[in-house]
């Protein structure tokens, strides 16, 4: 268990943290929220000693092992499983099977396990740092941004892997589904204070929401009582009859907290510019082949795929396997070893590639960067997209060379966004970019009126969008008619049906196991009844409290709900009593609902802990 005891935390004039207070408990999974810049990164180095607060203090137990993913790469052994291996902790030395185990689910090949960790391209390195710290198995293991290094089916295993995870955990991504299928809590980063929440990034997003509702209509509330006394005082201070009357409303005055109007945070706000595209095809690729050497085997064997209006087709698969080649192909960036790639004649195609580092150029300022990619539009006109992509006055005055991976992406797509197009192909545009940003660029692709071909590995960005696949898988590439839950229903990973098959394989050699292990069918039944019969009696009563406090919770929340409802209206009728009254309630029942989750987090620990008991 770690607590941050009122911290505050600046980075030159900038404060991130205002006095804050957070503790992690025993086997919470949290999900920490906040745009880019609010100081994610920062909690992170704060628990991990890499920098100090201003204020307050850290506490960490004694022999308390925390782990995180390294960005730096520092390797010492000559092969990639000898490497992972670096990661067990002294009593699993020896248990190599582990750490094949992990690496596996990562991407890496049996064959990739004898190879030197240096031929491998910066991303599979991240991969194997991954590796090291997940096979240690810390208390505390703190993930910042683990996606951006993964494929879509290395990050379906990661997944999986984080829901059997029995300690305590903190992840950063912009993946909200991803972190809502498996967190406990969420915690948000927000107007330089912190909250923690037991459930989903939604749950906490609606209360923020819901309580600045009910402060900004008390403020506008209290605005106008305190005009309204303010009018009074001037008009009758002079009169000596309503001395009294005068004294009474300064003194009202006095007493009323002023309330500053909260700052408006800035949100990515875009859309993509379509022109009217009249023909039935846009594009259509032909039997496509492509290596770089111009050699067997290709990257890309025999791939066709016709492209027509209003089309949503998304391109999945592993790293390494073809998908950025493709779209450099779809581009005309790269020309076919064989076969063709016809375009409509006058197609406008907006084109977000990778890397960003190699199509931006360094020494331009933001605007310059934006300007370039279409000289015809207005100074003006580049400012405005700028201020869309949240690049407003001097930020947009910013060189290229010192802003940071997410405002590249942004960069990249306010070129895209003031050079009307009709086709766009984007190839992982939401790398970089935080939660709320990510799911702003979701929204303008469903809007865009074009067609749009996309490189993802964001399973909901697949949900929400794909009409029509193309997958790169078991080596080759194939066009899917269909969206993605229905391939998974339908088709499903490879990789993933091997691991099932594995993991049925093993379940039948324990079983075999177990079964020669000197005991009839009759002994293992009474055995196994007295455990579930112990069992019982341990994690029945915390089972039966936690379902009493569950439903005390519900029933807190509901009451809140209605106090919020009948606060706001109030507010708007300029009913002080009722306003008076419900915010007192709302403070005691908030106050109340805290109490309960405190609890409900203690007693749903330790059931946890019983059941691993009976589990090992």
């Amino acid at each position: 268990m770690i607590h941050l005891i009122n911290i505050t935390k600046s980075f030159g004039t900038q404060l991130l943290y205002d006095d804050i207070t957070l503790s992690i408990n025993s086997r919470e999974k949290i999900g920490l929220v906040g745009k880019n810049g609010y100081g994610k990164t920062t909690l992170f180095n704060l628990i991990l000693g890499n920098t100090q607060p201003d204020y307050g203090e850290i506490s960490i137990p004694k022999n308390y092992r925390i782990g995180h993913l390294e960005q730096h790469i520092n390797f010492t052994q000559d092969s990639v499983l000898k490497e992972g291996c670096l990661g067990l902790r002294e009593e699993d030395k020896y248990d190599t099977w582990k750490v094949e185990k992990i690496l596996s689910g990562l991407g890496f090949s049996k064959e990739d396990m004898n190879k030197n960790p240096s031929v491998f391209s910066g991303g599979y390195q991240i991969r194997l740092n991954l590796a090291k710290v997940l096979v240690a198995e810390p208390n505390l293991l703190l993930l910042d941004e683990p996606n951006n290094y993964l494929d879509i089916v290395a990050s379906r295993w990661l997944l999986n892997f984080l829901r059997a995870w029995k300690n305590e955990l903190v992840v950063i991504t912009h993946d909200r589904g991803f972190m809502d299928s498996f967190t406990t809590h969420t915690v948000t980063i927000h107007r330089r204070k912190i909250r923690k929440l037991r459930g989903t990034t939604k749950k906490i997003h609606e209360q923020i929401e819901t309580e600045e509702s009910v402060y900004e209509k008390t403020r506008l509330n209290d605005e106008n009582k305190r005009r309204q006394l303010t009018v009074f005082i001037d008009r009758f201070r002079a009169k000596a009859r309503l001395a009294g009357q005068v004294q009474s409303k300064i003194l009202a005055l006095e007493k009323m907290d002023e309330k500053k109007q909260l700052e408006k945070i800035e949100k990515l706000d875009f859309s993509f510019n379509a022109i009217p595209f009249v023909s039935a095809q846009m594009l259509a690729a032909k039997e496509v082949s492509f290596s770089y050497d111009g050699k067997e085997p290709y990257l890309i064997k025999d791939f066709s795929l016709n492209v027509g209006k209003k089309e949503r087709i998304c391109v999945i698969g592993k790293n390494g396997k073809g998908k950025s080649t493709l779209m450099n192909l779809l581009a005309s960036e790269l020309s076919p070893i064989k076969g063709t790639i016809k375009k409509n004649p006058g197609l406008k195609i907006g084109y977000f590639g990778q890397p960003n580092l190699l199509r931006l150029n360094p020494a331009n300022t933001v605007l310059d960067e934006i300007m370039s990619a279409s000289p015809s539009n207005s100074l003006q006109a580049a400012r405005n997209i700028a201020g869309m992509l949240m690049f407003k006055e001097d930020n947009a005055l910013k060189q290229v060379s010192v802003i940071s991976g997410g405002e590249k992406n942004r960069v990249m797509l306010a070129k895209i966004v003031i050079t009307p197009c009709q086709i766009l192909l984007l190839d992982e545009p939401s790398n970089h970019l935080d939660m709320d940003s990510s799911e702003a660029l979701m929204e303008a692709v469903n809007e865009f009126e074009g067609s749009v071909i996309m490189v993802t590995h964001n399973e909901m960005f697949l949900k929400g969008i794909a009409k029509r696949l193309i997958i790169f898988d078991e080596d080759k590439v194939t066009l899917y008619e269909g969206g993605y839950q229905d391939f998974l229903d339908r088709i499903g990973w490879r990789d993933e049906k091997d691991a099932q098959e594995e993991t049925k394989v093993s379940l039948q050699v324990k079983q075999d196991y177990h079964k020669t292990d000197g005991q009839s069918n009759e002994d293992i039944k009474i055995t196994k009844a007295n455990i579930i019969k112990e069992r019982d009696a341990a994690i029945k009563p915390l089972r039966s409290e936690i379902n009493k406090l569950e439903k005390s919770i519900i029933n807190i929340e509901k009451e809140l709900n209605l106090c919020v409802d009948i606060l706001i209206k109030a507010i708007a009728h300029g009913n002080v009593g009722q306003i008076t009254d419900n915010s007192k309630k709302h403070k005691y029942l908030k106050e109340e609902l805290d109490s309960l989750y405190e609890k409900f987090d203690k007693l749903t620990s330790q059931y946890e802990s019983k059941k691993k008991e009976f589990e090992a």
